[in-house]
């Protein structure tokens, strides 16, 4: 899930900078910053041109930022001093020898020290999967015609398909988290759909992979749409996978809103079993909540102002699915404030104000909509998981209103796994939000988990 509503001590956006010109040299400075309980990495990019124009870029690859457009004010024997007017953001620095510079990023009024060393960072990604591969894929195209979509994807077989009787080989169709994103669910350079597709494909498994809409090679309108228009591309997905008639069940793994989304079908009766990977199962309100509170724990922020923000935050979010016209906005999170005595400082209330519309059609759709009634309707075997560590998705909030309402089967599996985060990477309390700088993409026992399961009930 990557729309989330967290308080954040900085925030990075990623904007493409191509270069006009032929570059001839090119010399990277990075260093680390603590963000609270975070560590950022930093890099700055300072290339040179034949003429000797220099312009500088910023990565920022815990955040999945790269080429963040900068100025450099000066670059000399002396001193490096960049700013950063997208992020209204400085860093003014001092050589004090030919392999470091000592200085201080600045941003909204925060200045913390930041010492640069020369060379850029390596991002190591050894789970994702590289060809030759020993099965084989397909490029395929499937619509939601209702809605005009069009849904471009990786069709994977398993290793010696064609070895296999007719219609045995299980097949499952992945939706993604919210936000748009591309067939392998691509974030901080890890590809966890691949990665996955890769490993059921080695084990028996096929499966189908596609962009979102207005992502790669997928197109539809995508202004406005919510969770309900990604359930119809997805079930699109599913009825071209039968329509097919080469595999045997057919089913569903959706991470994060994804898996919510995986609810949705196991109500409808579109699968024959479904994996909710980090799914959310409590109300919008709550899950959204949730990651305020757990965000906010983590950057240690006291419990009392906690408490006195989520409260808040539920009475903005429950007049905002009621639809309350509010025609000063500011005004309303002062009343509210004082009506029911929550001492927030002024950045917690700024945050209170954006909270009121942000994230538009989408998040106005989830923080109504309660998945424990279509969990109560779901007949096909299910898999649920979730990690201790997940700071969006809390598996205490949401694997018990799954075990509440999830009707009995005997090929259920709900499981927990301690110490994996969001994305089911192996972290501590401190890395659980630091995916960009954690190696792993997702856990073996999760990756071997699922392919034990899907064969055993296909």
């Amino acid at each position: 899930m990557k729309r989330t509503l967290t308080l954040c001590a900085i925030g990075l956006c990623t904007v493409l900078l191509g270069h006009a010109q032929e570059i001839t040299t090119s010399e990277s400075w990075s260093g680390c910053i603590n963000v609270g309980a975070r560590e950022l990495n930093i890099c700055f990019v300072i290339n040179t041109t034949p003429d000797g124009q220099q312009s500088c870029t910023m990565d920022v690859p815990d955040q999945g930022a790269k080429e963040i457009p900068v100025e450099l004010l000066k670059n000399d024997s002396d001193s490096l001093n960049i700013s950063i007017p997208i992020l209204r953001a400085t860093y003014k620095g001092r050589k004090v020898s030919a392999d470091m510079v000592e200085g201080t990023f600045t941003q909204n009024g925060m200045s913390l020290p930041l010492s640069l060393k020369p060379g850029g960072f390596e991002v190591r990604r050894p789970q994702t999967p590289v060809g030759p591969f020993a099965y084989d894929t397909e490029e395929v195209v499937f619509s939601n015609d209702a809605e005009g979509a069009e849904l471009s994807g990786t069709l994977t077989y398993p290793v010696n398909y064609d070895a296999y009787k007719k219609k045995s080989v299980p097949v499952v169709l992945m939706v993604s988290g919210s936000g748009e994103q591309n067939r392998n669910e691509e974030v901080f350079d890890h590809k966890p759909f691949l990665v996955i597709a890769d490993f059921l494909a080695r084990n028996g498994i096929a499966s189908l992979r596609y962009d979102d809409r207005g992502v790669g090679k997928s197109t539809g309108p995508t202004k406005g749409t919510t969770t309900e228009n990604n359930l119809a591309d997805a079930e699109a997905g599913v009825e071209y996978l039968r329509n097919l008639n080469k595999f045997g069940k057919i089913g569903v793994l959706g991470h994060s809103e994804g898996g919510t989304i995986a609810f949705m079908m196991g109500a409808n009766k579109s699968v024959d079993f479904l994996i909710s990977f980090a799914g959310g199962a409590a109300d919008g309100i709550e899950v959204i909540v949730g990651q305020n509170e757990a965000a906010m724990l983590q950057q240690g922020v006291p419990q009392e102002l906690i408490n006195d923000y989520a409260s808040a935050l539920r009475i903005v979010y429950k007049d905002r699915i009621n639809g309350k016209e509010i025609d000063d906005k500011s005004k309303y999170i002062e009343d509210l404030c004082n009506d029911k005595g929550f001492a927030l400082p002024n950045n917690f209330k700024s945050n209170l104000v954006k909270c009121i519309t942000y994230g538009g059609n989408w998040l106005t759709w989830f923080l109504g909509y309660d998945p424990a009634d279509a969990i109560r309707k779901i007949k096909c075997p299910v898999m649920a998981l979730n990690g201790t560590l997940d700071l969006q998705v809390l598996s205490s909030d949401n694997l018990s209103v799954i075990e509440a309402n999830l009707p009995k089967n005997k090929k259920n599996l709900i499981k927990e796994y301690d110490g994996l985060n969001h994305l089911f990477q192996h972290c501590t309390p401190a890395t659980a939000l630091n995916y960009g700088a954690i190696e792993e993409t997702i856990s073996d026992e999760v990756l071997n988990d699922i392919t034990n399961w899907i064969n055993l009930i296909k």
